[in-house]
């Protein structure tokens, strides 16, 4: 019946739906009662799954990455009636292009995600690298929203470094990229010097 309540997914895109019409949902604002988890997993390289199988529209994907909501180590997908958990690998996003302009402050990077949104690198939207334990080498992310990050791909990150430049911070030599006057550091100098 159409007056029945939708649930679940079909709620969701539907809600997305109508809010991007106004803009970015104001997901901050939203508080609704936790309804459940769905099978939903962002992958490490990106991949959105929903019961195991790739969603393959990007329209799609970006229609639920615009309701996406971190809270602590948690994932949501949210409306303002409902909230359902969904689980994350790594960073629910991923930086897959690098473009540097001129600006005020010096250089600013710009990264597009692979859910199309461009952010300006910069005192709102930081730059961390994290060690690998894995390969003993660093991951980097870059502050998308609220609490939600991208993983810069390993392209974009040896981009980075060529970008790169050492200062004096705190009496040490370190390593680091620069992005609208803000430096933002990824190793010790003289690590990286061991490297090359």
């Amino acid at each position: 019946m159409a007056n029945e309540r939708q649930s679940g997914l079909d709620a969701i895109a539907g809600v997305a739906r109508q809010e991007a019409k106004k803009g970015p949902p104001p997901v901050h604002l939203w508080n609704p009662p936790f309804c459940g988890d769905l099978d939903m997993r962002i992958a490490t390289d990106g991949t959105w799954y929903y019961l195991k199988t790739p969603i393959g529209r990007p329209a799609l994907v970006k229609l639920f990455a615009s309701v996406l909501k971190r809270e602590g180590d948690k994932y949501f997908l949210v409306t303002p009636v409902e909230k359902c958990g969904i689980t994350v690998d790594d960073a629910p996003f991923l930086a897959v292009e690098l473009k540097a302009e001129e600006g005020a402050r010096g250089r600013i990077l710009h990264f597009r995600t692979n859910v199309d949104d461009w952010v300006a690198c910069g005192p709102d939207h930081l730059l961390r690298f994290e060690p690998e334990a894995a390969t003993g080498g660093l991951k980097p992310y870059l502050h998308v929203r609220r609490d939600l990050w991208a993983k810069v791909t390993r392209t974009l990150f040896y981009d980075l470094v060529a970008l790169g430049e050492e200062r004096e911070i705190a009496g040490n030599r370190m390593f680091g990229v620069a992005s609208d006057g803000e430096f933002f550091v990824m190793a010790p100098a003289d690590i990286l010097r061991e490297f090359a």
